[in-house]
């Protein structure tokens, strides 16, 4: 487009610049590796002329050759792999154009406004962010054939891999949710903007550079590789500030592009930005973690969000006002089937958060929002009681399980041993940090990644989680024996409800107990409630 080469070479000049600085750096590395061997040139002309005649000049001569041949053997191997060695590729769930024809035509729009390249393709990521993606490396294109060979689903991509293609529009799923069409496309223009400076040939070469070093690196755990690391991390060093600028050079020319497409509306947005993360945040850690933890994965974490934000909104002073944008129409109505995308992305954000297995199965099962209060929740408290009660067996001097009752641990926290609630808690955490090795093999074997790529939650203290499972059993018990019914917060995830309202008092009480070792406060709710401690609690 007429517009690739105004935006490269007016909006960007310190980008191009600096892109010039990185490229520097390849042409100095390339010239260290070639140094030897011009001198062994040098020699070899030198000797054949008979200028260089006597001794020591043979042994020079071949030692110069070997070391040069050394170097040029060397060297290939380093330029190879930095050339082969494919760039981490953030996992997306890939939106065909035939999939969100209305979303594609809303992007296509926003190019030609600004006059830049349009993407090539777009993606979704579970993640409150946008931005644009270069799958143009070699190796994305070898990992695309891999995986028609295999009979696979071409998750490389597709056109977008082609060399010369522009970069793939990469946005954050809880947007198309959330936010309004009109505030998207505010929000979107300065990353679509971006796409003409990527276009310019000096800065698409810099930015693959870069990455090639940066894959290079990775490559050099491997083994009888691990020498590519060191070089890789020298030049990365050498061209660190002088990428770092160009990227912001690059930021800046695609703001300043796109100042003219609905910039009014883009301070609005920018808010819906700030809670969406905030919402998404707090569906993540209190809703669907627990759910993750459980062997379930909610299906629907986009329309989730759509519940919690406006939750938030109604709660939150600050947010008056957000909820009438409801009204509009919302940007994922621009998919063709949101509810197979909510899917795709959900299943993604498992995998992302948590580790989870890549694909559904029968210990790795998805749960619909209905569904949630009975199958996750009051499954969660039982399973914690359970292995409170299992627990506390371990630790008795009595042969045998005990009595499953609120009322048995009342009595055995309220003791004056404190170090009876600290081997309670260390056993608990214990008990968890067991079970987890057979959940992690049993995800690794069935191809989900080891270790979570973003860890949500951090380990939490012994007290911390006898706090959590005391809390359960009585949950429990509530339910048993006074009426109560698992629901869900969300903002708060699981929630006991008595009578159809929120109990959120036993936090308090709770920790009375395990920390002060006073079971009053919680002898009163228990009593406030209708829940009999005494009486037997129904287990997993």
């Amino acid at each position: 487009m007429s517009g690739t080469g105004s935006i490269a070479e007016v909006g960007t000049p310190s980008a191009r610049s600096r892109a010039l600085a990185v490229l520097r750096v390849r042409s100095r590395a390339l010239a260290v590796g070639l140094l030897p061997a011009a001198v062994a040139v040098v020699l070899v002309s030198a000797r054949t002329t008979g200028r260089l005649a006597g001794d020591p000049w043979p042994a020079v001569t071949l030692t110069v050759c070997a070391v040069a041949a050394f170097v040029l053997l060397v060297g290939g191997i380093f330029a190879a792999v930095v050339l082969r060695a494919g760039p981490a590729m953030t996992p997306t769930v890939p939106l065909s154009e035939s999939a969100a024809p209305d979303l594609y035509r809303l992007v296509r729009d926003l190019a030609d406004r600004m006059d830049v390249p349009a993407p090539s393709a777009i993606a979704l990521t579970p993640d409150c962010d946008s931005w644009l993606e270069d799958r143009t490396h070699p190796a994305h294109r070898r990992a695309r054939g891999r995986a028609l060979i295999s009979g696979g689903a071409a998750g490389a991509g597709g056109p977008e891999c082609e060399p010369g293609a522009a970069p793939v529009l990469v946005i954050g799923s809880p947007f198309l949710w959330w936010m309004r069409v009109a505030e998207l496309r505010a929000v979107l223009a300065p990353v679509v903007a971006g796409t003409g400076p990527s276009a310019h040939p000096d800065i698409a070469d810099a930015r693959g550079f870069v990455r090639g070093l940066d894959a290079a690196v990775d490559v050099g755990g491997r083994r009888f590789l691990g020498w590519i690391a060191a070089p890789a991390r020298l030049l990365l060093r050498l061209c660190r500030v002088d990428a770092a600028e160009m990227e912001r050079g690059v930021a800046a020319a695609a703001s300043d592009r796109a100042q003219g497409v609905d910039y009014a509306l883009r301070i609005v947005a920018q808010e819906q930005v700030g809670l969406a993360y905030a919402g998404w945040d707090r569906l993540l850690t209190r809703v669907a973690l627990p759910a993750w933890r459980m062997g379930r994965w909610p299906a629907h974490l986009d329309a989730g969000v759509v519940s919690a934000l406006t939750e938030l909104s109604r709660r939150d002073r600050l947010a008056d006002g957000f909820t009438s944008r409801l009204g509009e129409r919302p940007a994922c109505d621009l998919l063709d089937q949101p509810g197979a995308v909510d899917e795709a992305a959900s299943l993604l954000a498992a995998r992302l958060f948590h580790g989870g297995p890549a694909e559904a199965g029968p210990d790795w099962s998805p749960v619909d929002w209905a569904a949630y209060p009975e199958e996750v929740v009051d499954r969660k408290w039982r399973t914690e009681a359970a292995r409170l009660l299992a627990a506390l067996d371990a630790l008795s001097a009595a042969p045998g399980p005990a009595a499953s009752t609120v009322e048995r641990v009342l009595t055995y926290l309220a003791a004056d041993a404190a170090t009876d609630a600290d081997a309670l808690a260390g056993r608990l955490s214990g008990d968890l940090a067991r079970e987890a090795v057979p959940a992690a093999s049993a995800a690794a074997g069935s191809g989900a990644d080891a270790l979570p790529l973003f860890p949500l939650e951090a380990p939490r203290s012994g007290r911390d989680l006898l706090a959590d499972h005391v809390v359960a059993l009585v949950c429990c018990a509530a339910v048993d024996s006074a009426g109560g019914e698992p629901g869900l917060d969300w903002l708060d995830g699981p929630v006991l409800l008595v009578a159809g309202v929120r109990r959120a008092d036993l936090a308090g009480p709770v920790l009375s107990l395990v920390e002060d070792r006073d079971p009053g406060p919680l002898r009163d709710w228990l009593a406030e409630v209708g829940v009999r401690p005494e009486k037997p609690v129904r287990l997993v």
